[in-house]
Formats: C-alpha cells, sequence, structure tokens
C-alpha cells in the first residue's frame, strides 16, 4: 500500500508525523531524531502540535474543527520546509484518521514525502508521565475530552512505524525512525570517515 511516501536519491525533504496519545513520547522522540539528523548534516525542524499552536494561532482550542484547522496550517509549515530540503518531524497527536489522510494527501499533490510513525505508547504509561499534567487535571475534573480518556483517539491502521517508547530507550526509537528515513532514501546513510 502506498502510504504518500516518495523515496528519491535527491535528499529531498518529507515530512515525518508522530501520532499518539498525550505523553506517549512524540515531542521527545522527534527532538532526539532531528538530532541524529543534525549530526548527519541533515537539515531538520520539529513541530510540536501543542507549541504551534500556542505560538501562531492560540485563538485555536480543542475542538475536533479547531483540532482540523491546527493540523491543517501545521500541513502548510512543513510541506513549506520539506519544499526546501528540510525533514519535518511533526509531533501531534492528531487523533483523527481523516486529518492524517488529508495531511498525507497534501504531501502527495506537491510531490513531498510523507511518512506516519505511531507512537503506540500504553496508556497507563502515558498517564504515569503525563508531562504535561494533563491527566492530572482530567482526573480534577478540569479538563474534558482528553484524547484517549474521554476523547477520541483513531488508532492508526497502518504507519510505516509502530513504536512503543515505554519498551525501548529514545534513542533506540530515534534511531528506528532515522532507519526509516534511511530506508525510504530521504537521508543517507553516513559515509566512512565523516
Amino acid at each position: 500500500m502506498d502510504h504518500g511516501a516518495r523515496p528519491g536519491p535527491e535528499n529531498n525533504g518529507g515530512t515525518v508525523l508522530l501520532t499518539g496519545l498525550p505523553s506517549s513520547g512524540k515531542t521527545t522522540l522527534a527532538h532526539a531524531a532531528r538530532g541524529l539528523l543534525a549530526e548527519r548534516g541533515h537539515a531538520a525542524e520539529v513541530l510540536d502540535g501543542d507549541d504551534v499552536r500556542r505560538r501562531l494561532w492560540p485563538e485555536l482550542g480543542l475542538s475536533r474543527a479547531d483540532r482540523a484547522r491546527n493540523l491543517g496550517r501545521i500541513t502548510t509549515v512543513a510541506a513549506l520546509l520539506a519544499r526546501y530540503g528540510v525533514v519535518v518531524l511533526v509531533a501531534a497527536i492528531a487523533p483523527y484518521a481523516d486529518d492524517r489522510a488529508r495531511m498525507r494527501a497534501q504531501h502527495a499533490e506537491q510531490g513531498l514525502a510523507f511518512l506516519e510513525v505511531h507512537v503506540a505508547t500504553p496508556l497507563p504509561v502515558c498517564r504515569e508521565r503525563d508531562v504535561k499534567g494533563l491527566y492530572a487535571r482530567r482526573e480534577r475534573g478540569e479538563l474534558t475530552e482528553l484524547t484517549g480518556i474521554d476523547g477520541v483517539y483513531e488508532v492508526p491502521v497502518s504507519p510505516h512505524l509502530l513504536l512503543d517508547t515505554s519498551d525501548e530507550t529514545v534513542s533506540g526509537s530515534a534511531d528506528r525512525v532515522v532507519a526509516l528515513l534511511t530506508a525510504c532514501r530521504l537521508v543517507e546513510l553516513p559515509t566512512a570517515g565523516r
């Protein structure tokens, strides 16, 4: 099945969507993979869904429509960067399959590579990490529609890569993301002496 990856020898840019529950490890993994790519001399950038929303369009909330708008705008920025040879690592919950499909389609229309990585860390582990305090806020009744609890998360059916960050180290997961990029010929293997 064609997921939208467009392998090629030119080291063109592309977008990797890291999707998963809150506190699954998406942003940590994106930054670790970016570091590995930078070490190899590849242009890479991280777009964190929450950070981008807060900084660029704070008027957006967490409604179904606003989530679609946020991911749509992130897609536009990611595709722009990818056209200039940047590997864009998008760390976003992206809970709806149709929004992810639109992201993939927009890249395909522009001839850009798109890879989907499901950061499938189990909910109990995500709750324990609770990096942004969302699960605690939900328990106190301060938050509703938390993805994976009382908010929808449509699990990706056939991602390019499935990662469970509770089963391996951050560096191990980042290595697997970079290996995927290498296999799809978005980045080169390091040469001897590099």
